[in-house]
């Protein structure tokens, strides 16, 4: 095939890259939750303590980043979207819409209220063992210090429970998609 027949590279269209941004936060967010739930019952004399802490906090700072770029896209996908007519503001519409309001606001929070305990406690939010600091965001505190704790821990759940409640009102895709995915795996033996 020569330079002119060749087709040229198709553009990835705002819906296919939330989508990508969808799946890459989610695997983040399943990372961040197990690291949070596995280095909390590290003991304080545990070896690679502190190299779990900086990993699950570093996660936080990239989502947050994410969570930018997300909105931006979705944003342009609902400009593109509801150009030319509004939608039809029906119960199911209006549950969704509260449903994904719901879990943006915990995608903001809950990296904020890990960097607010951090930063309460008097620790810094490393880049791993770069010797990048992020910014400090909330000063030291140490009467803080246990309602943060507190804080970060009950949103965390609670965020944890709307992923769940939004995968049960995603079942019948979901379904589709493990079809779809054990039929791939199948062929490709």
């Amino acid at each position: 095939m020569t330079i002119a027949q060749q087709r040229p590279a198709r553009k990835k269209s705002a819906a296919q890259r939330l989508w990508f941004l969808h799946w890459l936060m989610a695997l983040f967010y399943l990372l961040i939750f197990v690291s949070g739930r596995v280095m909390v019952s590290f003991s304080d004399s545990f070896t690679y303590r502190e190299t779990f802490y900086d990993f699950h906090k570093v996660l936080g700072a990239a989502v947050m980043s994410l969570l930018l770029g997300r909105i931006s896209v979705l944003l342009l996908a609902l400009r593109h979207k509801y150009r030319r007519r509004q939608p039809e503001r029906k119960g199911d519409w209006l549950q969704t819409v509260a449903l994904h309001t719901a879990l943006y606001f915990f995608m903001l929070i809950v990296p904020l209220s890990g960097y607010f305990f951090s930063n309460s406690a008097g620790y810094e939010v490393k880049i791993f063992q770069t010797g990048l600091v992020l910014p400090r965001l909330f000063p030291t505190n140490k009467p803080l210090y246990d309602l943060a704790q507190s804080f970060h821990f009950w949103i965390s759940y609670t965020f944890l429970a709307f992923i769940i409640l939004h995968s049960v009102d995603q079942r019948k895709y979901l379904r589709a998609q493990m079809r779809r995915f054990s039929k791939a795996l199948v062929s490709s033996k």
